[in-house]
């Protein structure tokens, strides 16, 4: 795509639109849209919900069946949402949390409801989506914390706004439709090629784990329903026989009274299969004989245990290096393999749904779930000989090492093309490219050419 610019700029005088181009207007926000208070009488209208990744939706869409809706008893008194209608969470405008609704329906009493009066909402729905827009609502915004933030009417309708014609309004947003509509496309396909290859790791990592590397090896009831068959020469033991498991209780918190550490905390175990030392990790402070419990070594396997829902615990991550003064973080646990356990081949062993299975099946909780000691160590791996456990730990490194690189090159590509719509978006609702003589295509050029355009938009 061509990035044409306008001929003439001028000072906008609003810090958060700099320049704009010489014949758009600035217009406080309070002359371009007007707030709706009309109440639903009965409560049956569609009930709608606001978020900063997906914009005003119909709740139903979210529900699992059998749910409910709503926890309120009942929807009478919510505001009337129509089709065009700015919704915003005067709670999260500051994040994003707004958006120009598709549907007609209903939302909390909460969130305002503003109508559009002098040009094309999408217009505006697209600009205060930017990260400027969201920066100037923040400072419009009152409260001491962001949980507590609060953007009020008044403060809304006192921003001054960029205007353009409106008929470059309704340009600017067909641009960006278009545009949008198709790297959405482009980055749901890459999510879904990553989905794939995901699974098929999980298939490499399975077999190998459950059945071995060796095809022709003979095999033999388990004795476990859920394992089926295992090769002949392998046993199946509880965990607890095998590993050392006890969970960690050093806290984030830095006390002077307690030595320096480096924390290895959730997110490092979630996001990561390995454990290193150049990781950049938390400072936080421990006592002496946390320090002496907790400290990682070299071949001990890290899990999450807990977590918002079941099928997302006991997430392991593998120590493979001495590390300098870092110890186990709170929500974590270690497992610490003995003589017979190989700590590479017990991660691999954890990646494996049929076994991880069983720490889901045995967490419980409410609103987080946790895996309590006992349950864990009473969890059944299938233990081949020391020896076959690294071949079977170097099978999967090099089966799973191609897709990983592969994963990782479509993350990156996904990341550019973000950048590049969050660029985009930004730079034609303010001026800054010149989209007027924009048309649809006849013909639908390939999804493959958004990297491209990602990569030499900004050269």
């Amino acid at each position: 795509m061509t990035k044409g610019k306008y001929i003439t700029y001028k000072n906008s005088g609003v810090s958060w639109l700099s320049d704009i181009p010489e014949h758009w207007e600035i217009r406080r926000i309070k002359y371009v849209f007007k707030e709706l208070d009309k109440r639903s009488e009965a409560g049956k209208e569609d009930l709608l919900s606001v978020s900063q990744y997906t914009g005003v939706t119909k709740r139903s869409d979210k529900v699992a069946e059998g749910d409910s809706i709503s926890n309120a008893k009942t929807l009478e008194g919510y505001k009337i949402v129509e089709k065009g209608d700015l919704v915003i969470n005067i709670m999260l405008a500051w994040n994003g949390s707004l958006g120009i609704s598709k549907y007609n329906g209903i939302v909390s009493p909460a969130y305002c409801v503003y109508r559009n009066l002098v040009g094309n909402e999408k217009y505006f729905g697209y600009l205060f989506k930017t990260k400027n827009a969201q920066q100037e609502f923040k400072k419009q915004s009152t409260g001491i914390i962001d949980s507590r933030l609060r953007m009020y009417t008044d403060s809304f309708f006192d921003i001054k706004t960029a205007l353009p014609p409106k008929q470059e309004q309704t340009n600017i947003a067909n641009f960006l439709d278009y545009k949008t509509e198709k790297i959405n496309r482009f980055i749901k396909k890459k999510k879904q090629l990553i989905k794939l290859l995901n699974e098929q790791k999980a298939a490499i990592i399975n077999q190998a784990v459950t059945k071995g590397i060796d095809i022709n090896v003979p095999m033999k009831d388990s004795g476990v329903e859920w394992l089926g068959e295992i090769p002949e020469h392998w046993e199946v033991r509880k965990l607890k026989y095998i590993a050392n498991c006890f969970p960690s209780n050093v806290d984030k918190h830095s006390n002077e009274d307690e030595k320096e550490v480096r924390l290895c905390n959730y997110t490092d175990v979630y996001k990561n299969d390995f454990i290193t030392n150049d990781m950049k990790l938390m400072i936080a402070t421990a006592k002496d004989d946390q320090i002496e419990k907790f400290a990682l070594k070299k071949g001990d396997v890290i899990i999450t245990k807990d977590s918002e829902t079941a099928d997302d615990i006991a997430n392991p991550a593998l120590v493979i290096e001495d590390l300098e003064n870092v110890i186990c973080g709170y929500h974590l646990s270690i497992m610490r393999p003995y003589s017979k356990l190989k700590g590479e081949y017990l991660l691999r062993a954890l990646q494996c749904k049929p076994i991880n299975v069983q720490f889901e099946l045995c967490s419980n909780g409410v609103t987080r779930v946790g895996l309590g000691v006992a349950d864990m160590k009473k969890a059944e791996i299938p233990i081949p000989p020391i020896e076959e456990q690294d071949k079977i730990s170097q099978y999967i490194k090099g089966e799973i090492g191609t897709i990983n690189k592969t994963i990782f090159t479509i993350q990156k590509e996904i990341t550019l093309v973000e950048e590049y719509k969050t660029a985009l978006i930004a730079e034609a609702v303010t001026g800054k490219i010149d989209v007027r003589d924009f048309k649809l295509p006849q013909e639908e050029t390939p999804l493959a050419m958004v990297a491209e355009e990602a990569v030499h938009y900004n050269k």
